[in-house]
């Protein structure tokens, strides 16, 4: 396994829509070390969700990990989400792009998704809370949002002067 660079925001990539997986694809060694690759790149960063669009590749996939001890990897190819819950919830959100900065963002509290497993075979789920959070997330990085466009215009002014002074300082 090797370590993959993130690319970071303003890099016109993350605002691009990423094209679905061929299924077919998805059992190829090649697909499967760039899984093992991003799961080792996100630990590492450390994060817990990353997003193809985030590694450079245009494509609807991604890896995820909420688990307190990072022992529950789960991977979606061609995530849909089917259902979004009416009740809200805000969470403290932060994003391997724009590394160091973080700002509270709203989301439906839970959500039915469906996709691909790691093997190719169709699942869906319920999820909720944190779980339920990291996915939207990292659905909108398939479809080119980034967390702070949820914020208003003086909070993400303020989150991107703060992401410019942390890269000032190095």
């Amino acid at each position: 396994m090797s370590l993959l660079q993130i690319i970071e925001y303003p890099n016109p990539h993350l605002r691009e829509r990423a094209q679905d997986v061929d299924a077919a694809r998805i059992v190829e060694p090649a697909f499967q070390r760039r899984l093992d690759d991003m799961f080792e790149t996100m630990y590492e960063a450390p994060g817990i969700g990353l997003a193809a669009p985030q590694i450079d590749v245009l494509e609807r996939f991604l890896v995820l990990d909420v688990s307190e001890d990072r022992n529950q990897p789960m991977v979606f190819v061609n995530p849909v989400i089917r259902e979004r819950s009416a009740e809200l919830r805000a969470h403290q959100e932060g994003c391997l792009s724009i590394p160091g900065v973080y700002a509270e963002v709203t989301r439906a509290d839970g959500i039915e998704v469906e996709a691909l497993d790691r093997h190719g075979k169709p699942f869906s789920m319920r999820v909720d809370g944190l779980l339920a959070t990291c996915v939207q997330h990292e659905i909108d990085h398939l479809d080119g949002k980034l967390f702070i466009d949820y914020l208003s215009p003086l909070k993400r002014s303020m989150a991107l002067k703060k992401l410019a002074k942390l890269r000032k300082r190095g």
